[in-house]
């Protein structure tokens, strides 16, 4: 999944992020969904995470808005195309419904996007989407949007 969008953790600190995502799995706005390996050798066949957060006020929730993210989608290549990564989205979506969330974003891969369309994802309007992030810089000039 981190290879397909290109943020594979260095190899230094893979431990490291694995010992910090399991201390994160306990935060009350989180969930996890797993598919395991139907060969049942304990292998991981799709997973995907949800988390929620909570916004300023805006003209739609004057109270504030509590918004769900859905990441960490991922299926493994020997097991794709058989509804797995569809079953598991689902999964994060009903749970984020169950928080009362009706705002939900995600990023997705080209091999991911035709999936979340059809599940009622689409690039959405209020402004483009940006990011700043250091340590993922913008492509040099002219190499696209």
């Amino acid at each position: 999944m981190w290879r397909a969008i290109g943020m594979a953790p260095e190899e230094g600190r893979l431990q490291e992020w694995r010992d910090t995502v399991a201390e994160a799995f306990s935060w009350p706005h989180a969930a996890v969904f797993v598919v395991d390996d139907p060969d049942g050798d304990g292998g991981l066949a799709a997973c995907g995470a949800g988390v929620t957060a909570q916004r300023l006020p805006n003209p739609w929730h004057l109270g504030g808005s509590p918004v769900g993210y859905v990441q960490w989608m991922s299926t493994d290549p020997a097991f794709r195309r058989r509804g797995l990564a569809r079953a598991v989205l689902r999964a994060v979506l009903a749970w984020l419904d169950a928080q009362g969330i009706d705002d939900v974003e995600l990023h997705a891969s080209p091999d991911g996007a035709p999936l979340y369309r059809s599940e009622g994802f689409w690039r959405g309007n209020g402004g483009e989407p940006m990011r700043r992030r250091p340590w993922d810089p913008p492509p040099p000039a002219g190499a696209g949007p």
